[in-house]
């Protein structure tokens, strides 16, 4: 399980503490479940090292990348858990001279349709059962939008629901190494004009690790 920072998945730990044996702090044994927790630190550099690490000496079963994000589409409501199935690095390429934004695929320096990228966008094949959840569009940024001018700049350029800062690396890794994966997010804000007096961040954490205790639980 690959998460940026401990405090969004501690409920989770706490659980695996109890239900399952600890071979150590981050990893967990019960029967023939193991689970390992990755904790990358936060963003795509951290998280593309920490998986480039873990990966080639490890083998998995599932890949699950858990977190909080932000909600750029009111539909969806503070604290509700979604299946992120699809990401797109969001500010990865040049700012032209009038201000507009060409991405890595638009400046042709990564072929849009180049493995593992499908129009541009890196898709999860890997969803079916988890229905459950609403299925969003994502999208990974360096810098998470916090102006009105951002945000209508870049809502006019990706038609995505949510934002992180994570996501895409993890896909990326994930679709490469050719392992199932899922990524797991709650809504802890919607992307706004910044103010943290609107949060929802304890209600988005304990409801995602609610969701991924019971994802646990059925893993036997």
């Amino acid at each position: 399980m690959v998460v940026a920072t401990p405090f969004e998945i501690m409920p989770l730990q706490q659980y695996l503490q109890q239900a399952f044996t600890a071979l150590d702090n981050y990893n967990f044994q019960r029967e023939s479940t193991e689970i390992q927790l990755l904790i990358t630190g936060v963003g795509q550099m951290l998280t593309a090292f920490a998986m480039g690490t873990v990966l080639p000496n490890h083998s998995y079963d599932l890949l699950l990348n858990a977190g909080v994000a932000g909600a750029f589409d009111r539909k969806l409501q503070l604290g509700e858990v979604v299946n992120v199935v699809s990401e797109q690095f969001g500010d990865l390429g040049v700012e032209d001279q009038d201000g507009s934004f060409m991405n890595i695929h638009q400046m042709e320096l990564i072929p849009p349709n180049h493995p593992p990228f499908q129009d541009g966008k890196l898709i999860n094949p890997h969803t079916t059962g988890f229905e459950f959840l609403p299925a969003v569009n994502g999208l990974t940024v360096n810098k998470v939008h916090g102006s009105q001018s951002s945000i209508d700049q870049i809502t006019s350029q990706y038609k995505v629901e949510v934002e992180s800062m994570e996501g895409a690396a993890f896909f990326y890794a994930a679709l490469l190494s050719e392992i199932p994966f899922l990524e797991i997010r709650a809504i802890s804000n919607y992307v706004e004009p910044r103010n943290r007096a609107n949060w929802k961040l304890k209600e988005a954490i304990d409801n995602l690790n609610a969701t991924l205790i019971e994802l646990v639980k059925s893993f036997n």
